[in-house]
């Protein structure tokens, strides 16, 4: 679940990391109060949106009064802000930070996230800020500073102390840096985050250590612990077909390809996806349909995939374990009636029940092409997107 910045740096600040004095607009003339009632000689003004790129985009603005804000928030507001991160598409800006503008010295990176080779959560820093971490590390990954945080222990201010020192912060300020990079760490295991990114971590002239932008994601599995959180959720921001696979708690996500997937198993719903791709296709999403997955469940999970538009053909890929084959087929022959397919459906039923779900599948009326393994599948799919 991601959130907006101004809702990340309200969280982080009741965690004692420092961020800037701003204020929430969604008109012009709240932007122009908020700027007066800030009462600095600059406000930042900051389209709140799920993607990063902002300020390349024009998404981030300096005004010098408060009737500049109002001027620059009434362009803003409404616009379509395309970024690298929200496609040709771009995102409608509806909501606006204003900060109070701050004497720039230093712009340095903070990051927290899973480390999946060694299974625990790792402390990035660099002394690159203001750029994609994703930059650095392909044109100077030397410049990323790690300190892998123990479970139960978390970031010890020793290795605290040696990111800072490691970004050459005057040693004044070492500690400074050591409580923000602790404080940091204590409000991603408490929220149950799985990335925090403080980008960029700002170093002022007068000597202060400030969150200038925030980024917190939550790891959805763990919401039942933060009931509260659900308000943060901004659905505008999401994809309306994953939004509607959220209500049947179905795993959906939309892709920008032409095959739709159906497939119980995660890992098998992404080893579908990379067949497609090894035969010259393109997945139009990533769906779970669940190891346990009912006849209504399946047709909720049919009638979503089908609603994008982009699709030109399905691949079903069930393996029966926990699930019955025929009872998915049931659910593939309802949904496709009701909703009166007209696309190619390429089927691979194997496991419990098999023989019975490709009968109902063969004896449905509808034109289901049937496949025998996973590679004749992805072959068939393909080649029906394209035709």
């Amino acid at each position: 679940m991601k959130i907006h910045e101004y809702q990340a740096k309200e969280l982080l600040k009741q965690y004692g990391v420092p961020v800037p004095n701003g204020i929430v607009a969604t008109t012009a003339d709240e932007a122009e109060a908020a700027a007066r009632e800030l009462g600095t000689d600059v406000v930042v003004v900051k389209a709140q949106i799920h993607a990063g790129g902002r300020g390349k985009g024009g998404g981030v603005k300096l005004a010098k009064s408060p009737e500049e804000a109002k001027e620059i928030a009434s362009a803003m507001l409404g616009m379509n802000l395309v970024t690298h991160q929200t496609g040709p598409e771009g995102r409608e800006v509806k909501t606006l930070l204003i900060e109070e503008g701050l004497p720039i010295e230093q712009e340095f990176y903070l990051g927290i996230t899973l480390d999946r080779a060694t299974g625990k959560n790792v402390f990035m820093a660099s002394s690159e800020g203001g750029t994609e971490i994703e930059e650095v590390a392909a044109a100077t990954p030397e410049k990323i500073l790690k300190e892998t945080i123990e479970p139960g222990i978390g970031l010890q201010p020793f290795q605290a102390r040696k990111l800072a020192f490691g970004l050459g912060l005057p040693k004044e300020l070492i500690g400074q840096a050591s409580k923000f990079m602790i404080s940091l760490v204590k409000a991603f295991e408490k929220m149950d985050a799985t990335i925090v990114e403080i980008n960029p971590f700002l170093k002022t002239k007068d000597g202060r250590l400030i969150a200038l932008d925030a980024k917190v994601n939550f790891d959805g599995s763990a919401m039942f612990r933060h009931k509260d959180y659900a308000e943060l959720r901004d659905l505008n921001e999401e994809e309306p077909l994953e939004i509607e696979a959220s209500k049947f708690d179905l795993s959906y996500i939309k892709l920008d390809g032409n095959i739709g997937c159906m497939v119980n198993g995660a890992g098998l719903a992404m080893a579908t996806m990379d067949i497609i791709k090894h035969n010259g296709g393109e997945p139009a999403n990533f769906l779970d349909v669940g190891g346990g997955a009912s006849q209504e469940r399946v047709e909720n999970a049919f009638r979503i995939l089908l609603a994008d538009e982009n699709v030109k053909a399905v691949l079903i890929n069930i393996f029966g374990g926990i699930v019955r084959c025929d009872m998915v087929a049931r659910g593939v022959v309802e949904a496709a009636k009701n909703l009166g397919v007209s696309i190619p459906i390429v089927a691979r039923l194997e496991g419990t029940n098999v023989e019975e779900g490709r009968r109902v599948l063969d004896e449905s009326g509808i034109n289901i092409i049937s496949a025998k393994g996973m590679q004749d599948a992805a072959a068939k799919a393909v080649s029906a997107a394209g035709q």
